[in-house]
């Protein structure tokens, strides 16, 4: 089976087990999804829906989070982890998104990654999500998958990504992406995937020692 074949099948049976393909994240605002983001990083997408609603109370708009005290920001933000940075990193991009952009998020991952604190995965997932535009959000469910199906051969996400590129459907790539988070947390999950029940067991290279 080449790659294409190959990605086009695990695209299809994802689609089959998971036909509700949607960020974990729980936000209603363009900004909000790029900051609940910054706060995924080494913490979970649950956990940063428990800090986000009162964030986001307080702070409604980016104007407000670029007028925000970073120390005021830290304290709300403070069990996601790494709150330190995390929330230099909001403040800034919200006065950087103000400044250079309008107030309204970039629609590419180019200028996306700019912002302090954006890199591809995160830039990809706005591209993706909010934009509606051909994206492949490469975490760390994508490289691992990916990999044992065969379609890639690196755990760069950058790499990954280009190496996905030419394979998926640009109009279900950022799908796919979400897919694979749910597969990864369901089923094929890190250091224990249960290949037995896994619906793309019959497509990858893993399991089926190609």
């Amino acid at each position: 089976m080449d790659n294409l074949t190959r990605a086009a099948m695990a695209t299809d049976l994802l689609e089959q087990e998971y036909p509700g393909a949607v960020c974990s994240l729980e936000y209603e605002k363009p900004h909000e999804l790029l900051i609940s983001v910054r706060l995924a990083a080494q913490c979970t997408d649950a956990r940063v829906n428990l800090v986000t609603p009162a964030l986001f109370a307080k702070y409604p708009t980016i104007e407000a989070f670029a007028q925000a005290d970073v120390a005021d920001v830290e304290e709300l933000i403070r069990s996601c982890g790494f709150f330190r940075t995390k929330a230099r990193d909001i403040v800034a991009m919200c006065q950087m998104l103000l400044r250079d952009y309008n107030g309204v998020l970039p629609d590419t991952v180019e200028e996306l990654v700019k912002l302090p604190g954006v890199g591809r995965k995160t830039a990809n997932l706005i591209v993706g999500d909010v934009y509606h535009k051909p994206a492949i959000v490469c975490d760390t469910h994508c490289i691992r998958i990916t990999n044992l199906l065969g379609l890639a051969t690196s755990k760069d996400p950058l790499k990954v990504e280009n190496q996905l590129r030419p394979l998926l459907d640009p109009q279900r790539s950022n799908d796919f992406c979400h897919r694979l988070v749910l597969h990864g947390r369901a089923v094929c999950i890190a250091n224990r995937p249960q290949c037995a029940k896994c619906c793309l067991a019959c497509c990858c290279k893993h399991f089926t020692g190609e």
